[in-house]
């Protein structure tokens, strides 16, 4: 804990609730999103991209900065690579001689990249209260519960559990140790495949919108195939018929940002922009996906936005950071945000320019803040689902 002090010290302890708000304590248990409207503020120091440049310059190779694609653009440019969650985490394990890994993104990105990286290695997150409002809705005592459901079924010895990379390592570890495997929104469908070899059913974690849309789009399911397991109710809220019947059990999670778009939204940017191209993430809604003229992950709405002809129209249905940033990268093109109503990834927010300087000035100063560290027993489950999905075909 750290203690206030001033040139008179004063008797004084931050509370815990003041270092969670303050980001250098966490709650293990929530990871909790909250809605954030308009305009980011301006960071409210001129001096802080060049404290920022001077710390990284005097840690150097010591420190390996990490950004996500929805990072705002003051903390991107600092990133040593970019990327979606598992390419950075994977990048990090390929830099073995950086000491320090500083991960700007999420706590759920932060613990894969601890998982795959060596101990030697720290990982560190700039502000500890950096969590997804998707992971937090699926908790390790909700998903042994939803087992125990399954089990008394009769159903559990078919089902393979399928989780989303944005999950926690508890999730990652839950599902290893049932012999499932990981998935991104870019192999959604290779994961599934590999998962209906070894079973019959699967219990998709925990953004329903992703597993319903692969079962259903991409693998020619009907969404009868496809149940929602809710579990704030009991059973969650399903029959034993329907639990037996159903080939996609379906954990009732969604990501906040992807959630806010409707099938309003393309129709009303179809109207308003004529010949416009509807390009559109997997973990939005199924209607939202099934309107749409392309969908795919993050990395390929970038690559499908860079091989776009000059004056194309695109309206873009993901997180406004990254929206923004390829609308400036491509002026030939006119590239829109799919909802009217503006709204960043909250939480990804969160990793800003005060938070990234203080750490980096911290860890070249020989303090070590906010490291990010998965236990082994969940480490060695979590990372076996990881390395059965690195061995999908």
């Amino acid at each position: 804990m750290r203690v206030v002090t001033t040139a008179q010290p004063l008797d004084v302890q931050p509370t815990p609730l003041a270092l969670l708000l303050l980001g250098r304590e966490a709650d293990p248990k929530s990871e909790r999103g909250v809605e954030c409207p308009g305009d980011l503020p301006s960071p409210s120091d001129p001096d802080l991209v060049e404290r920022a440049r001077a710390a990284k310059e005097k840690l150097g190779d010591k420190v390996f900065v990490l950004g996500h694609h929805y990072q705002r653009d003051e903390v991107i440019q600092f990133a040593d690579v970019t990327g979606d969650s598992f390419k950075l985490a994977r990048d990090a394990a390929a830099k073995p001689e950086a000491e320090y890994i500083v991960f700007c993104g999420v706590h759920f990105m932060a613990e894969s990249a601890d998982i795959l990286t060596t101990d030697d290695q720290k990982v560190v997150l700039p502000d500890l209260a950096a969590g997804c409002s998707m992971a937090d809705m699926a908790t390790a005592e909700q998903v042994a519960e939803c087992w125990d459901v399954l089990t008394e079924a009769g159903i559990a010895e078919q089902v393979v559990p399928v989780s989303y990379m944005n999950s926690s390592a508890d999730i990652k570890a839950f599902t290893g140790k049932h012999g499932g495997t990981i998935c991104t929104s870019s192999n959604a469908k290779r994961a599934l495949d590999w998962a209906f070899e070894q079973g019959d059913k699967v219990l998709f974690l925990p953004d329903q919108h992703l597993g319903r849309n692969t079962a259903v789009r991409d693998m020619g399911m009907s969404l009868d195939d496809c149940v929602l397991y809710n579990p704030h109710k009991p059973n969650g809220g399903l029959t034993v018929e329907e639990l037996r019947n159903a080939k996609m059990i379906l954990w009732r999670g969604h990501c906040s940002v992807h959630g806010r778009f409707s099938l309003d939204s393309v129709n009303d940017v179809r109207e308003r922009i004529p010949g416009v191209n509807v390009l559109v993430h997997p973990e939005c809604k199924h209607e939202v996906v099934a309107a749409a003229d392309y969908v795919g992950s993050t990395e390929y709405i970038i690559n499908t936005l860079d091989a776009a002809p000059a004056g194309s129209k695109w309206a873009i249905g993901t997180e406004l950071n990254l929206v923004q940033r390829v609308a400036n990268a491509h002026p030939d093109k006119e590239i829109v945000f799919l909802d009217k109503t503006v709204c960043f990834c909250s939480t990804m927010n969160r990793i800003d320019l005060p938070h990234l300087v203080w750490t980096l000035e911290s860890l070249a100063e020989g303090n070590l803040v906010n490291q990010i560290r998965v236990d082994e027993e969940t480490e060695s489950f979590a990372k076996l689902a990881l390395e059965r999905m690195l061995a999908l075909p």
